[in-house]
């Protein structure tokens, strides 16, 4: 499981920088799969699955989430 949220965590991220260029009319994905319109919708895929992943996991993962529980 470890590595399943380190993967999704990447892929928050990249969903992330890329909506952040969307915002400035610069799609990072777009412009680097645009010719592979079936693996642009794959990335956008997986980057909404390890947003929901991370939506559902987030406290047992979470330092900050965790620091007030008993162990």
């Amino acid at each position: 499981m470890k590595y399943l949220h380190f993967v999704a965590y990447i892929l928050l991220w990249i969903g992330g920088i890329n909506w952040l260029l969307v915002a400035f009319n610069w799609n990072l994905v777009e412009m680097l799969l645009g010719s592979w319109p079936q693996v642009v919708m794959i990335v956008y895929v997986l980057v909404g699955f390890s947003a929901v992943y991370t939506l559902v996991s987030h406290k047992s993962y979470c330092k900050n989430c965790n620091a007030g529980q008993a162990m």
